[in-house]
């Protein structure tokens, strides 16, 4: 069941314009961040927002000129909008009910995908009844009981705690690898687009920035939003075989380009010193402390200066280097942990 959209979507003040395609079998992550259009994508593609133009084919059927019900879709909300004044099996059967399925038949569907997500014992059970992580396997239940082509999850995860978070990713990953359909999956979580998809849509003021394999944007991000995603430093330059310039600074880079290009490193690779080192390494700059934060187990500091970076170092280091914001510091990253690829 191949999905082949483009969506607009236009307001006052907002135009959504993506076009994209999900095979059968795959999962997709449109990733953004917040006001970028990914929830308006996702409405959209179940029939709850009005397109302005273009078009929704699954399986080359046409969509978007059906209503939301008669669309075949199944949907997990943020919030699951379970039912509360019925049980979980009944929740998960409502949908087989409403497409005319008998009530036996329906419940025994609902019972067998109850199972499959782990929760036969708590067939009984009302939502508030329900953990988050139940809850939220019970909206997934409902979701497939309808035997979807194409399966929309809205932040399936961002009601959960951290730690219900990390066991219910693991469950959902394995469900949808299950799912013969296409999936497309909403969140401004990067970790959750990175377990959860095969490819990654990244969506930023209502246009496709960048896509691809989790893995291969992570390497190459092309904005700043996925750049800070995926914890890099990023800039524009113009490539002379391993040299690139970047405003009035010259990197020394492992690759060998012309012409346009991005220029990627860690925080973690940019080493600073108090006085300007010894040797003069490659890739040296005199920064501006802007600010010092706590990130992880170890501390992140702002950098301003020729370029704004971020240099992640130990609390040990901050300490030696008795580091203070507004202080004049120098840094370098080595030519070998600074990367370059085309623009």
């Amino acid at each position: 069941m191949t999905l082949q959209a483009h969506l607009v979507v236009s307001r006052p003040a907002f135009t959504l314009d993506i076009a994209f395609e999900v095979a059968a079998g795959e999962v997709v992550a449109l990733l953004g961040p917040n006001g970028a259009g990914k929830t308006t994508a996702l409405r959209a593609l179940a029939g709850l927002t009005a397109l302005s133009g273009g078009e929704i084919v699954l399986d080359g059927r046409g969509l978007h000129p059906l209503a939301a019900e008669e669309r075949p879709i199944g949907m997990v909300f943020q919030d699951y909008l379970l039912f509360p004044h019925l049980s979980a099996l009944d929740n998960v059967a409502f949908g087989p009910r409403c497409q005319g399925v008998p009530k036996a038949e329906a419940r025994r569907i609902a019972a067998d995908l109850l199972e499959r997500v782990g929760l036969a014992g708590r067939a009984a059970a009302k939502p508030r009844q329900l953990s988050g992580g139940q809850a939220q396997r019970v909206a997934l239940a409902r979701a497939l009981a309808v035997r979807p082509s194409l399966l929309l999850l809205d932040e399936p995860l961002a009601a959960l705690d951290a730690h219900t978070r990390l066991e219910i990713r693991s469950h959902l990953r394995r469900h949808l690898a299950d799912f013969d359909g296409a999936t497309v999956l909403v969140t401004h979580d990067p970790l959750d687009a990175m377990v959860l998809a095969d490819r990654l849509i990244v969506i930023e003021n209502g246009a496709v920035v960048q896509q691809g394999r989790p893995a291969e944007v992570a390497r190459h991000p092309r904005t700043d939003y996925v750049a800070r995603l995926v914890g890099l430093n990023l800039y524009r330059g113009v490539a002379d075989g391993a040299r690139v310039k970047v405003g009035e600074l010259v990197f020394s880079t492992t690759e060998h380009l012309a012409g346009p290009v991005f220029v990627a490193f860690a925080p973690a690779a940019v080493a600073l010193y108090r006085t300007r080192p010894d040797g003069s390494p490659r890739n040296l700059w005199q920064a501006r402390i802007e600010g010092i934060e706590r990130h992880g187990d170890n501390v992140r500091v702002h950098l301003d200066g020729p370029i704004i970076a971020f240099a992640d170092i130990t609390p040990a280091a901050l300490a030696d280097l008795d580091l203070t914001p507004g202080q004049q510091i120098w840094a370098s990253v080595k030519a070998g942990e600074t990367h370059a690829y085309p623009a």
